[in-house]
């Protein structure tokens, strides 16, 4: 399937999603979808820095915190439209990546994971005590019951969860257009031997700027509209932990190689997450998380798609044992 047909296809998804919740007149199905659909944009970043190239980033909520704040700042100066919002909070936090990935991609394996790590602590050091955002007290954001469209009162969850829709449709286009290119094989001859990749000629150090751009964008658009669907931003919940811990998880529960991986993980674990919040408490989610991924490590250390994989490749071996069989004299 062709990028432009895969697009449209999600559209069309994404369309029959949004006119299924406006069918159930709930608004809780709007912002617990906006959280899942938030996860999904997150995952995909995360993934292509992760997944596609073998590099494991532990500050992935300074990402999602650079758009939300970027979009605060925007909001004080000058009020913009949420998608215009969007991309500043993309360009905000794929700077960011590219200014990591200057200072930290000679790095390798764990040490470059703590570099992100600490990399996350600095910038929510800055944000704690930079008064314009307003520093530890946080910020309000108080933004329209409804949207005025056309003529249409639009409630603005409503909004926020359509935006959102059209941005995670976006993000797995790009996750997918990269996976399928020169781009991406350049990103696998890093995850599987980036010595040998260095050895061949291939400019690792030019995809692994490119891998930290792309994702940190990613993250950050993800994180543009939180302002908004919250009313209250503070650094403890810009930077939360569920962000950084989530990010990792949902790709490797759903699989790290494919677009699809983040997608799967993103859907079963933020909707595991959410009816855990309405049915028990948010406290648990943490505690879903690691009892999943501790899981998910021992019996299918490679996701969901491994196990999908692996079934299929034992049906396949199964029925050419069967022909051979059959057609033996």
């Amino acid at each position: 399937m062709k990028s432009p047909v895969f697009f449209l296809v999600w559209i069309v998804v994404a369309a029959i999603v949004f006119a299924f919740g406006l069918y159930l007149k709930n608004d809780y199905f709007f912002f617990a979808g906006y959280t899942v659909l938030q996860y999904v944009v997150l995952a995909t970043g995360w993934n292509i820095l992760g997944g596609y190239t073998g590099y494991v980033n532990f500050g992935s909520a300074a990402f999602f915190a650079m758009g939300a704040y970027a979009s605060v700042v925007m909001h004080k100066v000058a009020p913009l439209p949420v998608p215009l919002l969007i991309i500043i909070g993309g360009i905000v936090s794929g700077l960011v990546g590219l200014g990591m990935g200057y200072l930290t991609l000679r790095l390798r394996g764990a040490f470059f994971a703590i570099a992100t790590l600490a990399l996350a602590v600095v910038l929510q050091t800055l944000i704690v005590n930079w008064d314009f955002v307003g520093g530890s007290r946080g910020a309000y954001i108080i933004r329209p019951n409804t949207l005025d469209i056309a003529g249409l009162q639009i409630p603005y969850i409503e909004y926020l969860f359509a935006l959102m829709l059209i941005l995670a449709v976006c993000a797995l286009t790009v996750a997918r257009i990269v996976e399928r290119s020169r781009l991406g094989f350049g990103f696998a001859t890093i995850r599987d031997d980036e010595v040998a990749a260095e050895a061949c000629g291939v400019p690792t150090l030019r995809l692994k700027l490119m891998a930290t751009t792309l994702s940190g964008a990613l993250m950050g658009m993800a994180g543009a509209p939180f302002p908004y669907y919250i009313g209250y931003l503070q650094p403890s919940s810009a930077f939360g932990l569920e962000y950084a811990v989530n990010s990792i998880a949902m790709p490797m529960i759903g699989g790290t190689t494919s677009w699809v991986g983040p997608l799967i993980g993103a859907i079963v674990l933020g909707t595991l997450q959410q009816v855990a919040t309405v049915t028990i408490s948010s406290a648990v989610n943490l505690l879903i998380v690691g009892l999943l991924l501790t899981g998910f490590v021992i019996i299918a250390p490679n996701g969901i798609l491994g196990l999908i994989h692996k079934f299929r490749g034992q049906s396949d071996a199964d029925k050419v044992g069967r022909r051979v069989i059959r057609e033996t004299p």
